[in-house]
């Protein structure tokens, strides 16, 4: 089992985009930090926001890039390598379209799914072999929609069901942390609403 030892946010920075759906992966590091109790300052050479600490299977760093999503690989990769952090212990949480709000799923690998921050960490870590925890957030319906339904705020009963997926995932945090994903997929996809 290869234990976590980056778990990194994506979203986008400044006021403006705080409160939208695109910002879910910010919204989890958030409440990860709080559970951890670790600090998230800015970190001018990893192009983020992050915070590092101990939890029971050793050193973990949280990050939110600040880079604008369509570059978080310039954030991620900057951490990761100067801490030697390989792709499989990398988490990355994020807004899912294709998954309704209030689902969780966690994932190894795969496809960016038309998601530019996944796109961007896949091209700078030069592997797409990393842990992903997708936070559904629903789809517009209409694919020329995308751009503006991502960058609005969801209503507040999405906002709702996406705080529960938000908690379901930190409900896993101890086994993803161990590295026992197996044991998180299976208690986060056999969850009964």
């Amino acid at each position: 089992m290869t234990a976590l030892r980056l778990i990194v946010g994506l979203g986008n920075p400044g006021r403006d985009y705080a409160r939208t759906r695109h910002n879910a992966g910010f919204w989890w590091i958030e409440r990860c930090a709080e559970d951890l109790r670790i600090a998230l300052k800015p970190e001018a050479r990893y192009f983020g926001i992050a915070g590092r600490g101990n939890s029971a299977p050793g050193e973990v760093f949280l990050l939110q890039p600040q880079t604008f999503m369509n570059a978080s690989g310039k954030s991620v990769a900057a951490l990761a390598r100067f801490y030697k952090i390989e792709p499989a212990q990398i988490l990355v949480v994020h807004d899912e379209l294709d998954l309704a709000p209030g689902v969780a799923r966690l994932k190894m690998g795969g496809g960016h799914g038309g998601h530019n921050g996944l796109k961007d960490i896949a091209a700078q870590l030069g592997s797409r072999d990393f842990w992903r925890l997708r936070l559904g957030i629903g789809h517009p319906g209409e694919k020329s929609q995308v751009v503006n339904y991502v960058l609005n705020p969801p209503r507040p009963d999405e906002l709702a069901l996406i705080e529960d997926a938000i908690s379901d995932g930190l409900r896993v945090l101890p086994d993803m942390l161990r590295g026992d994903f197996a044991v998180a997929m299976l208690k986060l996809h056999t969850q009964t609403k």
